[in-house]
């Protein structure tokens, strides 16, 4: 049985899927088809329902519940990992009521970094969306006065000159107390149950195979972030691969249900009928 799979080209996601998708592991006779995109082009494909099983932004996913069902495998979520707000050192932005009369550049409408902002400062309306890659280059240029950053460029913004504004995942564990929730990995609902549990089950037989070989995934991770420093791919996966993504557990469920529950009483997104995760 052939499954299409998409997930980012991002030393994290790349580090988690390359037992899977090079046949490290017994797969149980599922073959998958491979879809590379950055986390929007994913969203949006969701949205589409073209992909059998997909990384997406926990955002996105409060809209598919419907056709879609969350793997216990594959996620990216914990502490200390969320997305940043950042400035051009020239501009000062000293507080919340700053952010109104700003321009900032997001990674998508329905990325995780967006949602928390969203939460954190409903003032801040004014914003573009472009590849996440871009962003910490249009605030330098000043294209836009702050840029919302995820991913790697974490560790490579202040080397531009750019400084922080606020560090969105500390907004979200002072105020929840919870995990950080960032992506995780969605099946459709249609699939057979046998079939949906298989892949839960051969995800996680990937990333352990990864946690016990980390350098087998490092030929496959620099094929597809060649400009990036390896001292950075591994910082980016030790930052968003953790035992969470093995298996989410009652404290990554949790912290999802929290968001989501936000998420429904702010009006972000629609009231969830369905259960969000495997059985």
């Amino acid at each position: 049985m052939k499954l299409t799979i998409g997930f980012s080209p991002c030393p994290n996601d790349t580090f988690i899927f390359d037992a899977l998708v090079h046949h490290k592991i017994d797969t149980e006779g599922l073959d998958f088809e491979v879809y590379l995109g950055d986390v929007e082009d994913l969203n949006n494909k969701a949205f589409k329902a073209e992909l059998d099983i997909t990384k997406i932004s926990y955002h996105a996913y409060g809209y598919l519940t419907n056709k879609y069902v969350l793997l216990d495998a594959g996620s990216a979520l914990g502490r200390a990992c969320g997305p940043l707000l950042i400035q051009n050192s020239k501009l000062k932005i000293q507080n919340s009521a700053d952010l109104s009369a700003v321009k900032i550049a997001i990674p998508g409408k329905m990325t995780t970094a967006n949602f928390l902002l969203s939460i954190a400062h409903p003032e801040a309306t004014n914003k573009v969306e472009m590849l996440f890659s871009d962003i910490e280059d249009a605030v330098v240029n000043g294209e836009v006065d702050a840029g919302l950053i995820i991913h790697e460029n974490r560790f490579t913004y202040q080397e531009k000159g750019l400084e922080k504004i606020v560090d969105l995942g500390e907004f979200w564990e002072e105020s929840t107390g919870q995990l950080i929730p960032l992506g995780g990995i969605i099946i459709k609902r249609d699939l057979p149950k046998e079939t949906i549990q298989k892949v839960n089950r051969i995800l996680r037989k990937s990333i352990e195979y990864a946690f016990k070989n980390p350098d087998e995934p490092l030929s496959y991770m620099q094929c597809n972030a060649q400009e990036m420093d390896k001292s950075v791919m591994m910082q980016h996966v030790e930052l968003y691969v953790n035992k969470y993504s093995i298996d989410l557990g009652v404290e990554g469920k949790e912290a999802i249900t929290q968001m989501f529950n936000l998420a429904q009483e702010k009006e972000i997104i629609p009231k969830i009928a369905n259960t969000i995760f495997i059985e």
